[in-house]
């Protein structure tokens, strides 16, 4: 992991600090841009009965490529933005950031044809999302990222004791989207040069 980050950061070291908190918008923008194209190409798609991952199915959605290359892609942005400028403001928060981010690529590269190992990288990305949350919550002193981990444990628990019938996109949408606004504000925050987090 060390041999990777330094692999990574010296490729950037003649680029502006500041700008590599712009991977920190343009990651997440990324991921939910491909997601959002591959859901209006896929006709099929129901927010009542499918997960995210079922459009990145290689053998059965013919829009796999363009989902999985949208994570594949976000991830690295994420990466990028985790070990530069976010770790310098919030080292601990850096490294589960990268760890999410990480978990994140392993979803499109080990799509459901996997089976079981992509269930496993799933698991992993999400549970990630939300110890990223409280790592930031506390080190950043954020109620933003607080609140994220909150409303989406929320999301999982109350999906998970069939509180509302929905398809697993629900749970895995909302715990997504909450994680990034604490993720996307900082890195905003960062490049602004605002002392807050």
């Amino acid at each position: 992991m060390v041999i990777i980050i330094r692999f990574v950061t010296a490729g950037l070291v003649y680029m502006n600090e500041r700008k590599y908190a712009l991977f920190g918008v343009v990651g997440p923008l990324v991921a939910y841009f491909f997601i959002g194209v591959s859901i209006m190409l896929s006709p099929w798609f129901s927010w009542w009965s499918n997960a995210l991952s079922d459009l990145g199915h290689s053998v059965e959605s013919d829009v796999a490529s363009l989902y999985n290359f949208g994570l594949l892609l976000a991830g690295f942005f994420i990466m990028i933005y985790s070990i530069t400028i976010f770790r310098d403001h919030a080292k601990y928060s850096g490294y589960c950031l990268l760890i999410s981010a990480l978990m994140l690529q392993l979803v499109a590269a080990f799509d459901e044809v996997y089976g079981f190992l992509h269930f496993v990288v799933s698991v992993l990305f999400f549970v990630s999302l939300g110890f990223a949350s409280i790592v930031y919550a506390v080190e950043g002193k954020s109620a933003l990222a607080l609140a994220a981990f909150v409303i989406g444990f929320g999301s999982w628990v109350l999906y998970l004791a069939g509180i509302y019938s929905a398809g697993i996109a629900v749970p895995e949408t909302v715990s997504s989207v909450v994680t990034v606004s604490w993720v996307m504000l900082s890195a905003l925050r960062i490049y602004l040069g605002k002392s807050n987090r």
